[in-house]
C-alpha cells in the first residue's frame, strides 16, 4: 500500500464524516422551522412578538461566532462540533418544554442557547469543511451545503409529520433529535487527524490578533455581504415561509410544513449540482444567476393567488438561495492559512441577517401580511447582483501536501 493511497483514504473518510455532520446540523434546524407555527400558536403570539422572540435566538448566534474560530483554534474541529451539538439539543428540548409551560420569555433564552450552540457547530464543520477541501484540492463546500439542505429534507419531513399527528413539541424533539445527537458523537471520529501545534497550546494572543485583523480586510467584509444578502434569502423562508402559506392561504399546519419542504428540497438540489456548476461557469455568474432565480422566485411566491405558482416560486426561490453561503464561505477560505481567522467574520457578517430579518419582516407582515412581507427579501437579491464579483478567486494555493502520518 502506497503512502499516497492511506492518505486519500483518510481524506475520503473526513468527507464523508463532514458531509453527514452538514446533514445532522440542518436536520436539528428544520425540525424546529418546521413547528414554528406551533410555537406561535402554543404560546399565542401575534406576528410582532414571533419576530421578536426569534430575534432573540439570532443574538445568541451573532454573540458566539465571532468567537467560534478562536473555539476551533483551540480545541479542534471534532471536539467543538460536539460540544456545541449538545447544547444545540439542549436548547431545543428545553424550549419546547417551556412552551408547553406557557412561558415565552424562558422560550426566548432557550433559543438563545440553541443558536449559540447551532452557530459554533456551523462554523466548526465549514472550517474543517474548507480543510477537507483544501486537502483534496476539489471543490467540495457546495455539496457539504447540499448535505445540510438534505438534512432540511428530512427534517422538515419528520416536522411535518409530527405536526400532521398532533405530537407536542417536547415528544416530537425528544424522538428525532436524541438519536441524531448520538450520530454526531460517531460520524465525528472520522473528522481529519488534529496535530497539536504550539498555536493550539500557546497563541492565544496571536489568534485573537488574527482574528481582529480579519475584521479589517475590505475582501473579507464584501465576502460578507455576499453572505449576508444569501442568509436573508434563505432565512426569511427558514422562519416564515410555512407561516406565510399558512395564514396567507388559510391553510393547515402540515401544508406549511410541506411547502418548506418544496423549498428546502429545491435548495438541496441546487446545491448538489453547484460544486460542478461553480467549476464550469465560475463564482460570479453562478452568483448573479442565483440572485436572479430568488427575485423571480419571490415574487412568485408572493404575488399570485394560488397555491400551484406559490410552490412554484418556492422552487425557484430555492434554486436561488443555494450557493450564495457556501461560495461565500469558500472563497473566504481561500488562503487556508486565514481560514480560521476570515470564515468566522464573514459568517457573522451572514448570521447579522438573523437579527435584522425577523423583527422586519414580523413588522411588515403585521401591515401586508406574509406573503406580501416576503417581497423585501427582493433587496438582498439585487445586493448580491451589485457585489458578486468580489467571490473571484484570489491566488488559491495549491492543495496542501499529504502528511507522512499515517494517524487515522
Amino acid at each position: 500500500m502506497t503512502l499516497p493511497a492511506a492518505v486519500d483514504r483518510v481524506a475520503l473518510r473526513a468527507d464523508r464524516a463532514v458531509f453527514a455532520v452538514f446533514a445532522l446540523n440542518g436536520f436539528h434546524f428544520a425540525n424546529f422551522a418546521a413547528r414554528v407555527p406551533s410555537v406561535r400558536d402554543g404560546l399565542g403570539l401575534t406576528p410582532q412578538q414571533m419576530g421578536l422572540l426569534l430575534l432573540v435566538g439570532s443574538l445568541g448566534s451573532l454573540v458566539a461566532l465571532p468567537l467560534s474560530g478562536l473555539v476551533v483554534q483551540r480545541f479542534g474541529a471534532k471536539a467543538t462540533v460536539r460540544y456545541f451539538g449538545v447544547l444545540n439539543t439542549a436548547g431545543l428540548l428545553l424550549a419546547a418544554s417551556l412552551v408547553a409551560a406557557g412561558a415565552p420569555l424562558l422560550v426566548a433564552a432557550s433559543f438563545f442557547v440553541f443558536c449559540v450552540g447551532t452557530s459554533v457547530w456551523d462554523s466548526a464543520m465549514n472550517l474543517e469543511g474548507t480543510a477537507v477541501e483544501q486537502r483534496r484540492g476539489v471543490t467540495i463546500l457546495p455539496r457539504l451545503h447540499a448535505g445540510f439542505s438534505l438534512g432540511t429534507v428530512v427534517g422538515a419531513g419528520t416536522g411535518a409529520l409530527a405536526a400532521w399527528a398532533g405530537l407536542s413539541l417536547l415528544v416530537h424533539f425528544l424522538i428525532v433529535l436524541l438519536p441524531s445527537v448520538t450520530a454526531l458523537m460517531l460520524v465525528t471520529r472520522g473528522f481529519l487527524p488534529e496535530e497539536v501545534t504550539p498555536e493550539r497550546t500557546s497563541g492565544g494572543r496571536a489568534r485573537v490578533g488574527s482574528a481582529a485583523r480579519a475584521w479589517l480586510e475590505p475582501r473579507t467584509l464584501l465576502l460578507g455581504v455576499v453572505v449576508l444578502a444569501a442568509a436573508l434569502t434563505e432565512g426569511a423562508a427558514n422562519d416564515w415561509m410555512a407561516l406565510a402559506v399558512v395564514d396567507g392561504f388559510e391553510v393547515d399546519n402540515a401544508v406549511g410544513a410541506v411547502f418548506f419542504g418544496v423549498f428546502v428540497a429545491a435548495m438541496t438540489a441546487g446545491r448538489f449540482l453547484g460544486g460542478r456548476v461553480l467549476d464550469r461557469f465560475g463564482r460570479v455568474v453562478v452568483l448573479r444567476a442565483s440572485a436572479s432565480l430568488a427575485f423571480v422566485g419571490l415574487a412568485l411566491f408572493a404575488l399570485p393567488p394560488s397555491l400551484a405558482l406559490t410552490a412554484l416560486g418556492a422552487v425557484l426561490w430555492g434554486l436561488g438561495a443555494a450557493v450564495g453561503f457556501p461560495v461565500g464561505i469558500s472563497a473566504a477560505a481561500d488562503d487556508p492559512v486565514h481560514a480560521a481567522s476570515r470564515v468566522p467574520v464573514v459568517a457573522t457578517i451572514g448570521y447579522s441577517a438573523f437579527l435584522v430579518g425577523p423583527p422586519v419582516l414580523g413588522f411588515l407582515a403585521d401591515v401586508v401580511g406574509y406573503r406580501y412581507a416576503m417581497l423585501a427579501i427582493a433587496l438582498p437579491a439585487v445586493l448580491s447582483l451589485l457585489v458578486a464579483g468580489v467571490a473571484r478567486p484570489q491566488g488559491r494555493p495549491a492543495p496542501v501536501e499529504p502528511s507522512t502520518s499515517l494517524e487515522a
